[in-house]
C-alpha cells in the first residue's frame, strides 16, 4: 500500500520539484521525477496535482503556474513575476524572520540547516541583533528542557543567563535545578538561585544560555507543584477588544475579566506587571487587538515599541 505523504512532506517535495523541472527546456519524464525524488507515481501525482492551483491573486490561467502533463512527461513554466528578484518591504521581511524563527523552535528542526542559515542572512541585512529585538515566542523550547530534566535527574549544578522581562534585564544566575514542568503553556524550571540565596522558579523560554558546571548538588525541600504568575491587587490594567483568532490570549495571560461580544470578538482586562511582555504582546497581536482603556502608565506601550521597531529596522 503506497504511503500517503502528509502536508509537509508535499510541501518540502513540491518546492523543489517545480524549480528543478522549470530548469529543463522541454521537461522532464515522470519517471525520471519519481527516482530523483524518491515517490510513487502515485504520490508524485498528488503533489503535481496541487502546483497547477498554485499562482498569485487574482489566480487566473496567467498568474499560475504553468504545468504541461502528458502521457509519461512533464513540463512547468514558471509566470514573469518569478522571474523578477524578490524585493520585501521591511515588515514582510520582519514577518518572514518571526515567522522562521517560530519554526526553528520546533523539535524537529534543524538550527543549523538551510532555514537557520537563510534567516541569519536577511536578519544581517535587517540589522537584526538577537540580544535587543522585540521577541515573539511561539514553539516549544525543546533543546532547554532536555537539558534542565538530565541536569533534575542527575542534580547538576547548572549557570544559566536568564532574562528577566520586570527588569527587562539579562543575568548570569547558578542554579540547582529540582523540578522541570509545564504550566498554561510554559516550561518553568524550580530551582535553587545561589545569586539569590533563595528557591527561584524561571521561565524556560527566558533563558538564553545554560552551562554545566559539572557539580554534583544535594536537594533541598522542594515542592512538586510550580506555580505561574498571578498579579497583585496594585498592577495596572488594560482593556482589549479581541479578535477571534486572538482568544489564544486567555489561556496564557494574566486575564482579570472576559466579555463576549455580539460581534464575536473578546473584550479581556489584563493585570500588567511589566510593559515589556505587554509590547511584545500587542506586536504580535497587530490588528487583532483593540485598546478601549488603558491605565496612564501603559497608553504608549504599542507606540513606543513600534518607533523602536522602526528605528531600528529603517535606519
Amino acid at each position: 500500500m503506497t504511503k500517503q505523504l502528509t502536508a509537509a512532506e508535499r510541501l518540502e517535495r513540491m518546492l523543489a520539484i517545480v524549480p528543478w523541472v522549470a530548469a529543463r527546456p522541454g521537461g522532464v519524464t515522470l519517471s525520471e521525477l519519481s527516482d530523483r525524488f524518491q515517490l510513487t507515481p502515485t504520490q508524485l501525482e498528488e503533489c503535481l496535482r496541487i502546483v497547477w492551483m498554485v499562482g498569485v491573486h487574482p489566480y487566473t490561467p496567467d498568474a499560475l503556474i504553468d504545468l504541461t502533463l502528458e502521457s509519461d512527461h512533464v513540463e512547468i513554466r514558471l509566470p514573469d513575476y518569478f522571474a523578477k528578484p524578490l524585493r520585501l518591504t521591511v515588515a514582510q521581511a520582519f514577518a518572514l524572520v518571526a515567522a522562521g524563527r517560530s519554526v526553528l523552535s520546533t523539535p524537529d528542526a534543524d538550527p543549523d540547516g538551510p532555514l537557520a542559515r537563510g534567516l541569519d542572512k536577511l536578519a544581517a541585512a535587517l540589522g537584526s541583533d538577537r540580544s535587543s529585538v522585540v521577541e515573539v515566542e511561539l514553539g516549544e523550547h525543546s533543546t532547554q528542557v532536555a537539558a534542565l530534566q538530565h541536569a533534575v535527574a542527575e542534580r547538576r549544578q547548572l549557570e544559566i543567563d536568564y532574562y528577566t522581562y520586570g527588569r527587562d534585564q539579562l543575568a548570569t544566575r547558578r542554579i540547582d535545578p529540582w523540578t522541570v514542568q509545564s504550566v498554561d503553556g510554559f516550561w518553568y524550571v524550580k530551582a535553587f538561585c545561589h545569586n539569590a540565596d533563595a528557591v527561584r522558579t524561571f521561565r524556560v523560554d527566558r533563558i538564553r544560555d545554560i552551562r554545566d558546571l559539572e557539580t554534583i548538588f544535594v536537594p533541598g525541600q522542594q515542592s512538586p507543584r510550580i506555580e505561574s504568575f498571578r498579579p497583585t491587587d496594585d498592577d495596572p490594567e488594560i482593556t482589549l477588544d479581541l479578535a477571534p483568532s486572538a482568544r489564544w490570549v486567555v489561556t496564557q495571560y494574566p486575564i482579570r475579566s472576559t466579555e463576549t461580544l455580539v460581534d464575536g470578538r473578546l473584550r479581556v482586562t489584563l493585570a500588567v506587571s511589566a510593559t515589556q511582555w505587554l509590547e511584545r504582546l500587542l506586536v504580535r497581536l497587530g490588528p487583532d487587538a483593540e485598546i478601549v482603556s488603558t491605565d496612564p502608565s501603559l497608553a504608549s506601550c504599542r507606540s513606543d515599541a513600534a518607533r523602536r521597531i522602526l528605528r531600528r529596522y529603517l535606519k
